[in-house]
């Protein structure tokens, strides 16, 4: 078959580990958009309207266009809707919009036979595409198993023929919701089921000699979404596949946690050089989606190389930590740091105002000038930074306070108070803190090998002067070379970042590194934006690689026309409610589609299943059917209580 040159891939699952490097696939036109080969990154969303209200999808589309959104996808669950994709495509064509189409396909294959006919491609979820999923455990034989795959294929194999026919390309997308009973059964709730899901379908289309082929691999775990794509693409180069990616968060939720989410899970595949096309899904309407996607592409634009000093360390041999299954570095701890504790968050505030105690209101530590006293949130810091400036008033006893070496050492009080040195100072200078030393390190100038001698009260705070996340990747490769378990604060610094650009940007570069395992705490050091936004961006950056909970946690599907409830006043309305329930997931989804599968990476679950009906969910187990909207929430609520899970919100 036709493609691009398929070359042995340094990182197992992309081209370059040290270095950005795109990784280069076979081109797939969808219409007149090329996906993959040496297009840029395309940007695509959803509707969220009726398929059958044709003036009111063609309306919405139109906004997705002039929002940047390069490819519109259309859910279809029947024959009816499928058929009305004639009339949306027609009506958009005379206004003067080309923009391809995609029809959104999951259980009915020949509502996907009708849509193929129609629109540049078709999307179809291998988990319930002729396949089955009623949470069954199935011990197959092998002779059982490939009497499965030999009924999807008969079901499967019409749909192919009539995309080779209208030259129709077809995403085939893996949600980890909605894995099949049998992929379920064979491989269980894994990334690894979900790529072999989608290989299965991948080889049925090869057999037809069918390759107009673009692969997902969507979660709303970012774990699971970066190590499911992982495993695809070295999958796939293994067979000589080298099929486009597109690239999502699923149920990525609102707002500022549902950019974070995407930018962490999305930016981190990009930063591998993987992706070819992104959609953010966010609980919002979708003419919000493609600028938050083009901001996540456009780092990506004419990126330039340059050498990096771990190159060798990196692409030479296999690296010391899985990159498809997470697992924390091991380290010890110094004085809360490291070791089985959360990752910490450092905020510097050596330019804010401090006479003010209310100064530290932006770190999470309500002041009350009253009572004198300080409120933590959920989202308090624990460490700040003050450089050489002094403040005039007390700070919680919680709280770090960090100095530069030489204002330290001058201390009459140093209760609390720690040193941050640079190498040079640290080589030279006595006395150390007694209980924690912050050494400051710059990863593009530095290897570990030339660090002075640690002893056991150091962390090292490790940055780059570059920029450049893979630096520091290099850097924990050698320090787990070395055997070294010294725990490291991860720095970045964005001196003209507003808090906007900062989510999206630091959630690329930190979350890269902490869903590898790395980093016992972050640092984001931002002038140009507010000391709050920076503050909750740290913590939803540790809140979306899930190694730091600190609120609730929503997984909430973007909505479409399938969905039976107003997503965004739902979930604001639940979200109003539960907010304060640390620790806890909740999934909100407007149908079935991936409503049950979702569930399981959720602790409860509030699923649409018909007008004005609502089934609960404790994990997988649906506990309540049928609940009238109007009472759902209260019937959540409860749910939470018997169980013990819920607390009063604090006055």
């Amino acid at each position: 078959m036709e493609q691009a040159a398929i070359h042995k891939l340094a990182g197992a699952y992309c081209n370059d580990l040290s270095n950005y490097s795109r990784f280069i696939t076979r081109e797939v036109m969808i219409g007149d958009i090329g996906i993959g080969g040496n297009n840029p990154i395309r940007i695509q969303s959803m509707t969220t309207t009726d398929t059958m209200d044709t003036l009111g999808t063609v309306e919405q589309t139109i906004r997705m266009v002039e929002s940047g959104c390069e490819i519109v996808r259309i859910t279809a669950p029947s024959v009816k809707e499928a058929g009305n994709l004639a009339q949306i495509k027609k009506e958009l064509r005379a206004r003067g919009y080309t923009v391809p189409l995609v029809a959104d396909i999951h259980f009915t294959p020949n509502a996907a036979e009708s849509a193929a006919r129609i629109v540049e491609k078709v999307r179809v979820n291998p988990g319930n595409y002729a396949d089955k999923k009623k949470f069954e455990n199935i011990d197959y034989t092998t002779a059982a198993y490939q009497a499965e795959l030999d009924r999807i294929y008969q079901k499967f194999t019409p749909l192919v023929k009539i995309c080779k026919e209208y030259g129709t390309a077809m995403r085939i997308g893996t949600n980890h919701g909605s894995l099949s009973d049998r992929i379920m059964s064979h491989y269980g709730d894994t990334p690894r089921g979900m790529v072999e899901s989608a290989m299965e379908f991948i080889r049925m289309c090869e057999a037809q000699q069918f390759y107009n082929l673009v692969i997902s691999m969507k979660a709303s775990n970012t774990q699971v979404m970066v190590q499911a794509y992982r495993l695809l693409v070295e999958s796939m180069v293994k067979e000589g596949m080298n099929y486009p990616l597109h690239l999502g968060v699923t149920e990525a939720g609102d707002g500022e946690d549902g950019r974070i989410k995407s930018a962490v899970g999305i930016g981190t595949l990009l930063e591998d050089g993987l992706g070819d096309t992104i959609r953010v899904s966010l609980t919002e309407d979708p003419e919000f989606e493609a600028p938050v996607a083009r901001d996540l592409a456009a780092r990506y634009v004419n990126r330039e190389r340059r050498p990096s000093a771990y190159a060798a360390y990196l692409n030479t041999s296999p690296v010391s930590y899985s990159p498809y299954a997470y697992q924390r570095r091991v380290t010890q701890p110094v004085a809360g740091i490291g070791g089985h504790q959360h990752p910490v968050v450092m905020l510097d505030i050596s330019k804010q105002n401090l006479k003010d105690p209310f100064v530290l209101n932006g770190c999470g530590y309500q002041y009350s000038a009253v009572l004198d006293k300080y409120n933590l949130s959920d989202q308090a810091c624990d460490l700040v930074y003050l450089g050489a400036s002094l403040p005039s008033f007390s700070f919680p006893g919680g709280l770090k306070q960090i100095y530069d070496y030489e204002t330290w050492v001058a201390l009459a009080d140093q209760m609390n108070c720690h040193p941050l040195f640079t190498v040079e100072t640290y080589m030279t200078a006595a006395p150390r803190d007694t209980q924690l030393n912050l050494l400051s390190v710059d990863a593009s100038a530095m290897l570990p090998g030339q660090l002075p001698e640690i002893d056991h009260t150091t962390v090292v705070v490790l940055e780059t002067t570059e920029g450049s996340m893979y630096d520091q990747r290099g850097f924990f490769e050698l320090l787990n070379r070395s055997g070294s378990h010294v725990p490291v604060i991860i720095k970045r610094v964005y001196p003209e970042t507003d808090s906007s650009s900062l989510m999206l940007d630091a959630a690329t570069d930190l979350g890269a590194l902490l869903t590898d395992g790395f980093g016992d705490g972050i640092w984001i050091e931002a002038p140009a934006a507010e000391l709050a936004p920076v503050n909750s961006t740290s913590f939803g950056i540790l809140q979306a690689t899930r190694t730091r909970i600190s609120k609730t946690e929503y997984i909430s599907c973007p909505s479409c026309g399938r969905t039976l409830f107003d997503l965004q006043e739902t979930t604001q309305m639940i979200r109003a409610k539960t907010d304060h329930l640390k620790g806890i997931k909740i999934g909100i989804m407007g149908c079935i589609v991936n409503g049950p599968g979702e569930m399981a990476d959720a602790d409860y679950g509030y699923v649409g299943t018909g007008p004005d009906k609502i089934t609960l969910y404790r994990g997988r187990e649906v506990v309540k059917k049928n609940v009238r909207s109007a009472f759902a929430l209260d019937e959540l609520i409860e749910l939470i209580r018997e169980d013990g899970n819920w607390v009063e919100r604090a006055v």
